[in-house]
């Protein structure tokens, strides 16, 4: 591609060279005689340290903010002043492959909880309506049928835009995605043109990468603001942010809500522990999910789908046919009528929704919490989290989650100093996770319901920086074999 047009809508200081760009990264370990190289302030590394080694594996071009005095001189090498090489670089990204986004009709979902469900739901609603879509969530990436890894949530703009090309290389309508906090924040998905956005709900979380929730808050609603007037921007009128996040938008806003008026709106008929009946906008729906935070992430859906145009029969038809998304109130049952569920829940609201939703459905054994929290992440939801999971269970088991780098008996301290007497005299501490599934299940009253919460669909440990194999849904199946052998 030649470097104007590559360059197209880049905020870049003085003059551009010419010539064309056959490969473009922002990672120097991927250069190629030849290719360009952004060099990016990460939140870990500054990519302009790597300038030499991209220069070293023949990269022509550097795009960056400063150029580092060793590197100036350097022979074949022009390089390109830009003034914030975040923004730049989701902009190369895009123009490098022909601005995918505007031949999809792309849609974000951002928010505390519920990204993953919405937007993984809404991908398999439109796949069961017929159109070819694209999926782009923390779970894993889907273009069409095609499954490929995740490694961020939202991943980074140069993977982003060579996922969205590829949507569109192979005949998919619609992308749904989840928007993070993070991604919003480092520009990732500056250049994207969205057809319409979605907020879920806005609750403690990152506070360790924010600082404060008014900036956790702010950065959220960046995406709104930046809408065109073409999108929708859907919002949850029950979250007290709900409003907030839409007053500067110029998208069409519409509201969905379990407890308040809005444009979609929904009431739960019945419930069980194997879905709940619902009317929708007077229209009655058996979904196979339990739970009010289940309750509106549906409405989302449904609503979503209308203002994408589609005929509300076959979208009451289909969501029918909807199941849980790997790891979010997953359930499996063993002897004696004991149920085991599965939660990706790990910030504060996200347990107390979930550890609501199972007591309302309690018989007459216990309800038993199994969690931990992750290392080197927001401390502060700890304690909050160790008093939620006392408050809503007759016991508590605190294990570990991904410790990372933390000893993984200060973050149950964390967690312990959250609970009162009583709570701490309910709960045991067993740092190692298999342990506390198995020992949760085997103890075990009948008629219990039992949480593991936290990991959701993942199915490894991170310990020091290793990754170890450990999937929640495999042990607890493994318990309830043991439960059943000791007969």
């Amino acid at each position: 591609m030649e470097i104007s047009v590559l360059f197209e809508g880049v905020d870049f200081i003085g003059s551009l060279p010419k010539g064309d760009v056959k490969e473009a990264y922002c990672d120097s370990r991927q250069c190629t005689a030849g290719s360009l190289f952004v060099a990016v302030r990460g939140a870990e590394a500054d990519g302009h340290t790597f300038i030499g080694k991209a220069i070293e594996k023949g990269a022509a071009y550097i795009v960056c903010e400063e150029i580092p005095a060793e590197c100036a001189n350097a022979e074949g090498v022009q390089f390109i002043l830009v003034k914030e090489s975040r923004k730049a670089v989701a902009r190369i990204a895009a123009n490098f492959h022909n601005n995918p986004s505007k031949k999809l009709r792309v849609v974000a979902v951002t928010g505390t909880n519920g990204k993953t469900s919405i937007a993984t739901l809404l991908y398999n609603l439109f796949t069961k309506l017929g159109y070819s879509c694209g999926l782009l969530s923390t779970i894993a990436n889907y273009v069409g049928e095609k499954r490929y890894e995740a490694v961020n949530t939202t991943p980074g703009p140069m993977e982003l835009n060579a996922l969205l090309a590829q949507m569109c290389s192979e005949g998919c309508e619609f992308c749904f995605m989840e928007a993070s906090s993070h991604a919003i924040d480092q520009q990732r998905i500056e250049g994207i043109e969205f057809a319409g956005a979605i907020f879920t709900n806005l609750t403690h979380d990152h506070l360790d990468y924010h600082k404060t929730f008014a900036n956790y808050l702010a950065c959220k609603k960046k995406l709104f603001d930046t809408l065109p007037a073409t999108a929708f921007a859907l919002t949850n009128t029950d979250d007290r942010n709900g409003e907030v996040m839409v007053q500067n938008t110029r998208a069409q806003v519409s509201t969905y809500s379990c407890r308040n008026w809005a444009d979609f709106k929904v009431k739960i008929l019945e419930k069980t522990i194997e879905g709940m009946l619902l009317n929708i906008n007077g229209k009655e729906v058996w979904c196979r999910f339990i739970g009010v935070h289940n309750a509106a992430n549906l409405t989302a859906v449904y609503g979503a789908a209308m203002l994408l145009g589609g005929k509300e029969e076959e979208i009451i038809t289909a969501m029918s046919t909807l199941t849980s998304v790997a790891g979010r109130l997953e359930y499996f049952k063993g002897e004696d009528e004991i149920i085991a569920a599965v939660d990706y829940a790990h910030t504060p609201d996200a347990l107390e929704n979930v550890l609501k939703t199972l007591k309302d459905l309690e018989p007459c054994g216990d309800l038993i919490c199994v969690f931990g929290c992750g290392g080197n992440r927001d401390k502060t939801k700890r304690p909050e989290m160790g008093a939620i999971a006392a408050k809503y269970s007759n016991r508590v088991i605190v294990t570990s989650d991904n410790p990372r780098f933390e000893d993984p008996n200060d973050i149950i301290a964390d967690i312990k100093a959250g609970m009162d007497i009583k709570g701490r005299a309910k709960s045991l501490f067993i740092p190692d996770r298999t342990e506390a599934i198995h020992t949760a299940i085997l103890t075990a009253k009948p008629g219990s319901i039992i949480l593991v919460a936290g990991k959701g669909h993942e199915d490894y440990q991170i310990i020091n920086g290793v990754k170890h194999h450990l999937d929640d849904k495999e042990i607890i199946k493994e318990a309830f074999q043991m439960q059943r052998e000791a007969r």
